[in-house]
């Protein structure tokens, strides 16, 4: 399958999708430069995929390689790790030249980029991932962070990776939930951009949870043609872009006010796309049957379509700090039909709170 391209100018890169790739060290190659690698993973990916990426890397030129192994899970997306990452990229003296490659999910391709963004004013990193939440999602379009209590992503930095190379074949190893957290961001791929994608995923979703490699394939492909589209346009989310949090105002509102971890983000955002749904309808920008759809795929991926009951007080408190919050207004990605989005600030709270009224349990 040919590589997709992310065009960003000199800062453009490409995606690699299929199966086996992982192994595939001319993917590596290019961008190995002075020969030292750092490799930031997780204990629960390394056991499964380290020494066959390390293989790969050293086939592909890479001298010298230092393991950081973090802690597994969004708890761990936060300064102590970030200060281990600090720490081993010190310890082994790894200069501006060393590529640091993150191999996992998102939060191990969260932190290891905003570590590659930081750490001696910025080294060259490449991105790896092993679930379909960040082959899809996460690893493409150079957002890079860690958590604060009092919000998710809030401390970060925009940072391109040199390449994505995302082997579908790392996907027979996820598990079901966190394939299922996944299907999240490629249904909301659809739902803002592509109207036939979304009528493809209603035909197909079944094979995408039996793990058909096939489909996957497909459903990461088309996930990454449409984002990377709108990275293109918009890199540092100043207009576009920010529709691709649709969903996720309500989600990451979840997020903290349940405590990191406690849901995955793919299943966060499932519940914050039927509350933006719910609020679309209400501010009339959405039919009723169009909401339905939305709800109806989200359960058939055997996603929740409710988000817990933190009351509205606490959502919306929890809302205020989103990052599209603009002039101290809450801005919310609403849906205008499936397959197309906009950005609304200004919207009646009172709307905001029959919508969490009618997407709550």
């Amino acid at each position: 399958m040919p590589a997709l391209r992310v065009d960003l100018g000199a800062r453009a890169y490409p995606i690699h999708i299929g199966a086996g790739l992982l192994d595939d060290a001319t993917l590596y190659a290019p961008h190995i430069g002075g020969g030292a690698v750092a490799l930031v993973t997780n204990p629960v990916v390394a056991p499964l995929y380290l020494e066959r990426l390390e293989r790969a890397l050293r086939a592909a030129g890479a001298r010298a390689i230092t393991r950081i192994v973090v802690p597994d899970g969004e708890q761990a997306k936060g300064w102590q790790t970030l200060e281990q990452v600090f720490d081993a990229l010190l310890a082994a003296r790894c200069g501006r030249d060393t590529l640091v490659v993150a191999l996992g999910g998102g939060v191990v391709g969260d932190l290891a980029g905003f570590a590659a963004a930081v750490y001696q004013r910025g080294v060259p990193f490449l991105q790896v991932p092993t679930t379909l939440l960040a082959q899809v999602d996460s690893s493409v379009g150079g957002k890079t962070a860690i958590n604060h209590a009092r919000g998710k992503n809030m401390i970060g930095a925009f940072h391109q990776p040199l390449a994505v190379v995302a082997d579908v074949a790392t996907l027979d190893t996820l598990p079901e939930r966190e394939l299922r957290s996944g299907l999240a961001e490629v249904v909301k791929h659809g739902f803002i951009l592509d109207a036939a994608f979304v009528a493809w995923l209603e035909a197909n979703v079944e094979k995408l949870l039996a793990r058909d490699r096939d489909a996957l394939a497909h459903a990461v492909r088309r996930s990454c043609e449409l984002k990377a589209q709108v990275v293109a346009a918009d890199e540092r989310e100043t207009g576009a872009r920010a529709l691709l949090n649709f969903g996720h105002t309500f989600g990451h509102a979840i997020e903290a006010g349940l405590g990191y971890g406690e849901w995955l983000h793919g299943e966060a955002v499932a519940a914050g796309m039927v509350m933006a749904a719910e609020l679309s309808v209400r501010t009339g920008t959405l039919a009723a049957a169009e909401a339905a759809r939305v709800r109806a795929l989200l359960e058939r991926a055997r996603l929740p379509v409710r988000g817990p009951s933190l009351g509205a007080e606490r959502y919306l408190e929890l809302m205020q700090v989103d990052k599209k919050a603009a002039r101290g207004r809450v801005r919310f990605v609403l849906l205008d039909a499936i397959g197309r989005a906009s950005l609304r600030d200004g919207v009646d709270e009172r709307l905001v709170r029959e919508a969490l009224a009618a997407a709550t349990r």
